[in-house]
């Protein structure tokens, strides 16, 4: 006898084989007359309730749009009443970056004009939003599919409606003169701003989209209008080298002389600094030394920026003959763009910051290390300055630096590069010390301040390993009486603010005794990084200076926990704090005592039971039976209990 089959797995089979048939019918096909059939013999309340399931983050319906196949959008919704504004995800190609959207929005991102109509026509709302608050004739324009813009628009479409980081049509649109032209037309804004106060003018020029750039002007663009680092159009311009629009803008704007010259300027540091192109940057700097001199008050150029250690103390030219003087040393000229970009830009601007370090990385690439630690350096100051240690572009500065200032050590110990100077090296290791460690107790404080941000809870953690790195290059470097008494007493005034991570709450001891702190920077990515820890001299040093050998972490972890591990075992490192007093029968929040760790260890050449006392057995019988002992006990001893607790 034949069985019916379960009406369950007739609605399973139906939905598998609805999603296969949208992902792979060629566009134009309809669903198979088979599927259709059996679709079709449940109730329209069935159907609807199967076409409406998510496969993939996406329904049928959304994978049909998203691949133009208007036939079976057409059914889905008359047929089978599918939910017409149910999201799904869709990856821009351009972005790789996942958005949920509605199949409307889907629609027009692909590019799919019928599919479009057909929607709009059962009554699609024409401005949904994605996630990021992105309308579907925003993601049209920004795929310059005119067609769909087009549409769109002239069916209602807000054009002038941005998403949630104020990007609008049209500057979603800046590398088509054509769709630029139609959205004027119907009433773009041709000034509305990001939130980064930059206009479709802006990005027009950061493109080198010169004839967008001609057509927002004619059409009223603002070119005075500065974005949130105080770039116009004229400066954008110089920034991103982009000489047909400087040309076009400086023909068609009265600039004055003063912007002009600052203009032929900063042109000239990028041609060279992105560039490398030093007769087109040279070129620039002589128009403007020209147009100083042709007229009073030019000079001495303004603001005056006071000499830097990092510049070597160099002054900005001011005449011809400076600058041919310059032009006989290229690390002459190289400082002098810096320069000039720090004293237009001011030191707090991206584009100063990002041009410290992309030439300090160039020295590196020469095996010029002391050049970019002076660059990088003053890299970190600036972002001090401006933020503080628990933004991720410090975190980053100050990651690439004193990893950066490691290898250099290494090379300088085995006599790898020649241009090793200890009293520079120790000086640089205890400024840039200094720099993470003045603001540390406050910056933890605001990291714990809710609602928490994981970005910066994990950059003050990878501040501390900075440290621990800094604490290990300064017992290395302070090769004198003196020096080694200012190091430890730098580390004394550490150790009473006893900083610690915030993730695992180590203490710097807990983390100079692990080999997983190592520092990794986006600068090395092709390189490991140089194991320091765990490292004698510096646990030594934390010791001597305070620090807790039985201070315990989030899991109740001491120091000796981390050690005894198989991973970090190191005979002389547990035999080095057990001599400071680290208690070897403590238990963690799991259980584990290093005396357990220990016996499981057959590299293990530590007799444990010379480091156990009568007390410390004594309080293990107390935990182990719960006897009371509070106020029963001297107090010293109650603390010792407390200790071997579980």
């Amino acid at each position: 006898m034949w069985k019916t089959p379960n009406i369950v797995s007739q609605k399973e089979d139906c939905f598998n084989e609805l999603i296969e048939e949208c992902k792979h019918v060629p566009p134009g096909a309809k669903l198979s007359y088979n599927l259709r059939n059996r679709l079709e013999k449940f109730s329209r309340e069935i159907r609807t309730k199967i076409v409406n399931r998510i496969h993939g983050g996406c329904a049928p319906l959304f994978i049909a749009c998203k691949r133009g196949q208007t036939e079976i959008v057409e059914y889905l919704i008359t047929v089978c009443n599918a939910d017409i504004e149910q999201r799904g995800l869709y990856e821009v190609p351009d972005e790789r970056s996942v958005h949920h959207v509605t199949p409307l929005w889907c629609a027009a991102v692909s590019g799919k004009l019928p599919v479009v109509e057909c929607l709009l026509h059962h009554g699609a709302d024409i401005n949904s939003v994605s996630d990021t608050g992105s309308t579907p004739v925003r993601s049209a324009c920004f795929m310059t599919h005119l067609e769909v813009v087009h549409y769109l628009v002239e069916h209602g479409a807000d054009i002038n409606r941005a998403n949630y980081n104020g990007g609008t049509c049209l500057i979603n649109s800046v590398q088509s003169v054509v769709l630029c032209r139609f959205l004027l037309k119907h009433g773009a804004d041709v000034n509305a701003r990001d939130i980064q106060s930059k206009t479709a003018l802006h990005y027009a020029i950061q493109e080198h989209r010169l004839e967008t750039t001609q057509l927002l002007i004619e059409h009223g663009a603002d070119y005075y209008a500065k974005s949130r680092y105080g770039d116009d159009a004229l400066q954008t311009a110089c920034l991103k080298g982009s000489v047909r629009i400087f040309d076009y803008l400086t023909e068609v704007i009265s600039y004055s002389t003063e912007a002009l010259v600052n203009a032929h300027e900063l042109l000239g540091s990028t041609s060279l600094d992105e560039h490398n192109d030093i007769i087109t940057a040279v070129h620039h700097w002589r128009v403007a030394i020209c147009l100083r001199q042709s007229e009073p008050g030019l000079l001495p150029k303004t603001p005056v920026m006071p000499p830097r250690a990092a510049f070597r103390y160099q002054k900005e030219f001011s005449s011809l003959d400076e600058l041919d003087n310059a032009m006989a040393d290229l690390d002459l000229i190289r400082i002098q763009s810096l320069l000039v970009t720090e004293r237009i830009l001011g030191p707090y601007h991206k584009d100063t910051v990002f041009r410290l370090m992309f030439r300090g990385a160039s020295y590196v690439d020469m095996l010029r290390f002391q050049r970019c630690i002076d660059l990088w350096r003053r890299a970190l100051e600036i972002r001090i300055e401006k933020d503080t240690i628990l933004y991720s572009d410090t975190c980053f500065t100050a990651q690439a630096l004193v990893r950066l200032m490691v290898d250099f050590n290494e090379k300088c110990k085995s006599n790898e590069i020649s241009e090793c100077n200890d009293e520079q090296r120790f000086e640089d290791v205890i400024a840039v010390y200094q720099l993470l460690v003045e603001d540390l107790k406050e910056a933890r404080q605001l990291a714990m301040t809710r609602p928490w941000y994981k970005r910066q809870l994990e950059g003050f953690d990878r501040i501390l390993k900075c440290i621990t790195h800094l604490i290990y290059l300064m017992a290395q470097t302070a090769n004198t009486y003196t020096k080694k008494t200012f190091v430890h007493r730098l580390i004394v005034n550490l150790s009473r603010i006893n900083p610690r991570s915030i993730v695992m709450e180590d203490t710097l001891l807990h983390l100079c005794v692990s080999k997983i702190n190592t520092l990794r920077s986006s600068y090395f990515m092709d390189e490991d990084p140089v194991p320091i820890f765990p490292q004698e001299d510096v646990i030594k040093l934390l010791l001597d200076c305070g620090f807790d050998v039985n201070s315990r972490n989030i899991s109740n972890s001491t120091p000796l926990h981390i050690a005894t591990s198989s991973y970090n075992y190191n005979s002389w490192l547990i035999k080095l704090l057990l001599h400071y007093g680290a208690h070897i029968d403590q238990p963690n929040c799991l259980g584990e005592r290093p005396t357990e760790t220990l016996a499981l260890n057959p590299l293990n050449d530590i007799h444990v039971l010379n480091y156990i006392t009568l007390k410390c057995l004594c309080a293990a019988v107390i935990n182990k039976h719960k006897i009371q002992y509070k106020d029963q006990v001297p107090k010293s001893l109650e603390f010792l209990i407390q200790q071997h607790e579980h």
